[in-house]
């Protein structure tokens, strides 16, 4: 997995974790779903780019 990856990556799973929050606290379920989904898009990432990683090796 290269840097650019896991940075992207990461900064997407944090987006999502503030969006998540920020719905959870002003009660908005439309935005606390889109967070939980760019997290869960994220993760999809970077387990995609680990087995990438596993077959390179």
């Amino acid at each position: 997995m290269g840097i650019d990856d896991k940075i992207s990556n990461a900064a997407e799973d944090a987006a999502g974790k503030v969006k998540e929050h920020t719905g959870r606290a002003t009660d908005d379920e439309r935005l606390e779903a889109e967070g939980r989904n760019d997290q869960a898009a994220a993760n999809l990432k970077q387990a995609g780019e680990k087995v990438k990683d596993a077959f390179k090796s």
